[in-house]
Order: structure tokens, then sequence, then C-alpha cells
């Protein structure tokens, strides 16, 4: 059985692929997991993927898991369907083959493929894919997209998920955004939650071959479904600096990277085994911690000082410094202008300011109380505007912002010291919310649908005290009871009209109270080696999101490759 080939038409974006200036800078990457050492192979052989994270690797393949490794999501486990978040097309079959709803949107019957086997031999059915459901359904901790439903097989390829209420939005996030588990292995699991999975077992293309503190490897699956791939070994490494990134990719010792080169047209032209695409679809922001009831502690938590921060930036001055003047504009509303314009309901929304405004910010903080102090800085009840914003060490785009922000937020009164971390320590921080100001990026959701960013980024129930792990992914530990039931109500319905009255309703919250503080949306460049493997994705074939981050559709490209003639 192969892969059906759905049609793909390029979506258009505001940030364009022109060229840019001079320095090498290593892209901060949203989802990524990192690994170390090693180089690519000879013609075909070993294919080397350097996926944008630093440190040592922690060996964790739980699907379930905020800190997995990378491939474990679609490489090693899959999904019962696959969303190509770039394009919007149709879901494309994996585990499951069709699916339907009930006319009021609370049964979900999906059929699944036949002949598949885990890994270790054992027959993949419908009971696997019930098992899994049911296991996020009673342990709270896994459920990070607020699932509510059972399931039942009443037969091996048909599985039957039952919601408590009205559930078409929950379709993306149930078929295309959840790894189905072995029951045979898993049901013996204690702590579903904290299981670090070290010899994983599932369906995908690749199986895990090795691990050390340094490098990670698959090899490809022989009894895959889909047929064996045709590439042999890849290997997972990482990269301390935008240099060694760079030299890595023109040197071949990287296959596969996703990484912002503003160099990129000078390096491919000399270079001819190499090319690359940009799919910009990731919105840079300051994420703050921002709810004292939760724990959070620091100036960032007056939502005066947030609103400051976003009038105080020069977006230009951080594009041109920091994204090489390709990225486009960003939207207080969190989505993506261009592609997402349908859902933004107030034009004033669409998009962020580019130039500052220093004299509203500074008014801003003035009515909320911080007066200006003698050293400059702001002072309010004795406390100082003195915040640290953290990002991973490595991530030069992003430590470009941090730099730059020091001198905009002070024209405002705002002392802002910078820290950089490993991506593990920088992860864990956010997870737990040990932080005041964090740079990172808005993810994709499980499909276009704005739902999977509010629900994940903004719901309550995705959120936790500081401390405790809010691994459904509101870091900012935002809490607003309007927001919340706007987006409960448009995870009722499957009218498009009705969700973005919905959706209107969290604009308009959001834009006055940033928990995430818009910056810019990133150009997301992504470099491939041609030299050893060919059928990488194209600006004319978008077949999957191209960045070697991504969860699922790193699986569907390894899948296509080739080694070269």
């Amino acid at each position: 059985m192969q892969l059906r080939n759905i049609p793909i038409t390029r979506r258009s974006f505001l940030a364009s692929t022109a060229a840019v200036a001079a320095v090498g800078t290593l892209a901060a990457c949203g989802g990524g997991s990192g690994s170390s050492g090693g180089g690519a192979g000879g013609s075909g052989g070993t294919l080397t993927i350097f996926n944008g994270a630093t440190g040592t690797v922690t060996a964790n393949f739980n699907p379930q898991s905020p800190t997995a490794l990378q491939p474990t999501r679609g490489v090693i486990y899959e999904p019962l369907f696959f969303y190509n978040l770039v394009t919007g097309e149709d879901p494309q079959p994996m585990l499951g083959t069709e699916y339907s709803w009930n006319d009021d949107g609370t049964v979900l019957t999906v059929k699944t493929r036949e002949g598949v086997t885990w890994s270790d031999g054992e027959p993949f059915t419908a009971n696997d894919v019930a098992f899994t459901f049911n296991l996020i359904q009673k342990t709270p901790a896994l459920n990070t997209s607020g699932l509510a439903a059972t399931a039942e097989a009443p037969d091996d390829t048909t599985v039957v998920l039952t919601f408590q209420q009205t559930s078409f939005t929950s379709e993306a996030d149930t078929l295309g955004n959840q790894a189905i588990l072995p029951e045979h292995l898993w049901k013996d699991v204690a702590e579903p939650d904290t299981y670090t999975n070290e010899e994983p077992v599932g369906t995908g293309p690749f199986v895990l071959d090795s691990v050390s503190s340094q490098s990670y490897s698959l090899v490809a699956n022989e009894n895959y479904w889909n047929g064996k791939p045709k590439v042999e070994e890849i290997r997972y490494i990482s990269l301390e600096n935008a240099d060694s990134a760079s030299a890595s990719l023109v040197a071949g010792e990287v296959d596969w990277m996703s990484a912002f080169l503003p160099s990129i047209d000078d390096i491919i032209a000399s270079n001819p085994d190499l090319t690359y695409v940009n799919t910009p679809t990731l919105t840079s922001c300051i994420y703050a911690s921002c709810n004292p009831d939760l724990g959070s502690t620091g100036p960032q938590t007056d939502k005066a000082v947030r609103q400051a921060i976003y009038y105080a930036m020069d977006r230009s001055q951080l594009n041109q410094l920091a994204g090489g003047g390709l990225a486009g504009e960003a939207s207080p509303s969190y989505l993506v202008p261009g592609r997402d314009d349908d859902w933004i309901a107030d034009q004033d929304n669409l998009v962020v300011p580019q130039s500052p405004d220093v004299d509203k910010a500074k008014q801003i903080l003035e009515d909320a109380g911080w007066t200006e102090g003698s050293d400059g800085v702001r002072v309010k009840d004795g406390e100082r505007l003195a915040l640290n914003i953290q990002t991973v060490t490595g991530w030069s785009d992003f430590i470009s912002i941090n730099d730059t922000l020091v001198q905009q937020l002070a024209e405002v009164g705002i002392e802002l010291s910078t820290s950089q971390v490993s991506w593990n320590e920088w992860n864990q921080k956010e997870v737990t919310g040990d932080f005041q100001l964090s740079l990172d990026s808005l993810n994709l959701g499980a499909s276009t649908d704005p739902y999977f960013t509010y629900n994940r980024m903004l719901h309550s129930d995705n959120t936790e005290q500081v401390g405790d792990s809010a691994t459904g992914g509101n870091y900012s530990r935002y809490v607003n009871e309007k927001v919340d039931a706007a987006i409960r109500a448009a995870g009722q319905t499957n009218d498009p009209e009705e969700k973005k009255a919905q959706y209107a309703i969290v604009q308009e919250q959001i834009a006055e109270d940033l928990p995430y503080i818009p910056i810019y949306v990133n150009s997301m460049l992504t470099e491939f080696n041609t030299s050893r493997y060919t059928g990488w994705p194209t600006e004319d074939d978008l077949y999957a999101l191209p960045a070697s981050w991504g969860s699922w559709s790193t699986g569907i490209i390894l899948q296509r490759l080739e080694p070269a003639s």
C-alpha cells in the first residue's frame, strides 16, 4: 500500500526568499530536540540531520512527553492521518484509512489499516488505537489537548471514539496529532506521563539503533507497512553555533537542517550540491510568565509592562538585524497574516506595528504607576522594572533579538538582561514556568484552524502552577475566563462563521493582555544536500513541512527520499 499523493498548491506568504547579507545565523527552531557528533556518509548511506538543538542527548522516546526527542513523533511513532500544515490539504491516510462523524459531532468512527506490524513483530490493530485514547482519557497529565473521548474497538479494523460534547474541532488533534501506542507494551507502564521509553517500539519507517551522550541514530524499518525506506540510516547531531552550522553544511557533513543563513544565496551559488526552501509560518514571540495567581513573579506580570514592551519594539530593526530582512509581519492575533486573514476579525489586529511608539509605551507605564528612577530605570512600589529574557545557546538570530531589545527597551525605562542556556534547560524552564521572559515561537497546530493555537497556548486547562509542568503548552500561565469560554465554544461547532465570532473574542482579549508579545513571522529556511539523497520538498512541491525539527512531517519526507544516482 503506497501513500496517496495529494495535490499541492503553493500557499502565499508575506516573507520572500530574497537574497540577504553577510553573517551566518543558527536559527531558533520551534519544537526541536538535540544530539551531537557525526558526519554524513558517501552517496546514499547515512543521512545526517541537524534539527536546531544544542546540548547532550537525554534519551526520551515517550511520544506523550514534551521533552521527547524530535523523531519520536512521525519517524518512530505514527498518527492515524498526516496533515500538511503548509498547504492545508486534505489529511493523508496513515494508520487510519478513512473516518466519519455522526451528525452532532459526538462520535468519530475510524477504519484502521490492515497488515501493519509493530517494530517488535506484533500486529497493529484497532485495539491499539482504542487503548491509546483511553489511556489519555484516564491520565490527565497526558491529556495535553483537552481530549474528552473514550474509545472502543468493535473489531480489529474499526475504532469508535465517543466525545462528551460536539467536538468537530478535535478532529485534527485526534487524527493527526496523536501517536498511537502499542497496547501490549504500554498497558504495563505504571506512570506513562514520566516514562522515558528508552527502547521504543513503533509502527514508523525507522527504528532506534543507538543513543549516546553525543548522538543518536535510527535505521530503516525492514517491515514498514509502506515499504522499507531507501534511506538505510539517519543520524541526529548537534552544532554549537552559527559558524559551525554553516561550515558543516558547506563541508557536506549535514544533509538536512533548518537554519537561518543570511548568505544562503551565496552559499548555494558556490555549492551545487546544496538547495533550500523558505516556508515562513512560525511567529516569534516573547513568552511572558504573566499570572501571579499561578506563581509568576516579576514586573512582567503587570499587563502594562507587557503592553509597553509591545509598543517599544522597533520590529523593522529587529528584522534587519536578526531576520535578515526576510521576516514577515506578525499579528497580535497570533495568526499568520496572508495565510490566516479570513480568521482575523478586526483589521486593527491584522499586523503589529513595525516602528516603535516610545511615547505611547512611556505613557502606558506612567499611567500604571511605573515612574522613572534616577538611573532611568522605572520603579513601582520599590520594585525596579528589571527583567530577564532567556534563549537557547547558539540560536544566533534570537540572541541578536535579545541583545537589540536591551537597547530598545532601555528607551522606555525597562532594564533587560539576557541569558543563554542549553535547549534542555530552556525547554524545562518554559514548561515549569521558571522564567520571566522567554524568546520562542508559536508553533504550528494540528491544522490551520486557529483553535489549535488558541487552545494549546491560551486555555487555562493547558497550564499549571509555576513549578509544575504545563505540558499542555500554555507556558505563559495565561488565564482568562472569556478566552476559555470562546475557545470552548469554537471547539463545539463546525460553522466557520460561528468559529470566527468566537475567535474575535479571543483576539480582542489577547491583543490587550499580551501573554505572548509578537515580534515577526520567522523566515523558515531549510537546507538540503542533494549529493546523497534526492526527493526533498521544493517551492513547487511542498508535500510536507520541510523543517528538520518538524513532528510528523519528518517521517513523510524520509519516505520520499532516494539515493542520488
